[in-house]
């Protein structure tokens, strides 16, 4: 059984090993590519959510606007779909599309001043909501980021209750008179402040995200997969308990439910980012003038990708060529 496992693990490394040989040696063709279907997905998953303007809404016009994202900087995508969601909004009501436009000017000062590298979290958290898995995005950032990306997936999380909520309201919102443009900005401003269920999510989103930071530095062996443990259970804890105390009426059986399939990418992004083999690790002392050094020394694993190698026999030739030379001698 034991030597079963070394094996599937052995294998899955080696598979590892051919992912990134493939990535880095066609990345100048992948990164374009990833870039189209990022901005591909997104603007689709905008137009299916609110696609009011149907000028918009359509196939043609998504795809030349992710040709265009895939050749320009990452965060183009993100002003890409800000602008997508404020053209629909607009078609809905102009007074929609005015709170987006302010809050997403806030959301890209406050992103661009804390986490301007974390543009892929913008446009990830809105649709792992909308997938059902948005508690993954506390728990890889925490390990492949710092605290301030808890800015940057706070703004996603706000970016999606806006769109939801937007959504949910376009009936109410439509049936209001074209002259009462105060009730309007009230009706949308009210539901979105006063929505307790995004400031509890932000909350513990942020507190998920600031301890899974915390605890995967630690000196302890596991530290990535003991960071995840922690921060899911802090992560449902905290949804569970605002749950009680303001009512949002969460979905006990989502939450938990989505906290084991985050739990699980968040593995698969260990795997390929900090895959260590604690059977060896080595405590390393050492000093200089003026300090003592204890260095506790984790190794990598890492497995060299089987290279083929062929071989080619030229006996027959070399037979026929020793016979024609003798032939050539006798004459």
């Amino acid at each position: 059984m034991i030597n079963n496992e070394e094996d599937h693990m052995t294998t899955l490394l080696v598979a590892k090993q051919y992912i990134k040989k493939f990535i880095s040696k066609y990345e100048v063709y992948l990164k374009p590519l990833f870039k189209l279907i990022l901005a591909l997905t997104s603007l689709m998953m905008i137009n299916g959510k609110i696609g009011y303007m149907h000028k918009l809404d359509n196939i043609s016009v998504v795809l030349i606007a992710a040709l265009m994202c895939s050749f320009m900087p990452m965060n183009f995508i993100i002003f890409v779909a800000a602008a997508f969601t404020v053209l629909h909004l607009y078609a809905l009501s102009l007074e929609c599309a005015v709170i987006a436009l302010v809050l997403f000017l806030v959301m890209f000062l406050l992103y661009f001043r804390f986490s301007p590298k974390d543009a892929l979290v913008v446009l990830l958290t809105p649709m792992c909501f909308i997938l059902k898995i948005p508690y993954v995005m506390p728990l890889a950032m925490g390990l492949l980021g710092t605290p301030a990306s808890a800015v940057s997936v706070g703004c996603g999380v706000v970016v999606s209750y806006l769109i939801g909520y937007i959504s949910e309201s376009a009936t109410a919102l439509s049936g209001m008179a074209m002259e009462d443009m105060a009730s309007k900005f009230r009706f949308v401003i009210d539901g979105l402040l006063g929505n307790k269920d995004m400031l509890l999510t932000i909350i513990a989103f942020s507190v998920t995200l600031i301890l899974v930071y915390l605890v995967k530095r630690l000196s302890v062996d596991y530290a990535w997969t003991i960071a995840m443990i922690a921060g899911a259970i802090v992560n449902v804890m905290i949804l569970l308990v605002g749950d009680l105390v303001f009512d949002t009426n969460v979905s006990i059986v989502g939450i938990i439910i989505g906290t084991i399939f985050s739990v699980l990418i968040a593995k698969i992004v260990e795997f390929f980012a900090f895959h260590m083999d604690y059977s060896r690790v080595e405590k390393v002392q050492f000093e200089d003038d003026e300090y003592y050094y204890y260095v506790k020394a984790v190794p990598k694993i890492t497995v060299a990708t089987p290279s083929r190698t062929v071989k080619r026999i030229n006996t027959p030739k070399k037979k026929y060529a020793g016979n024609q030379a003798r032939r050539e001698k006798d004459v």
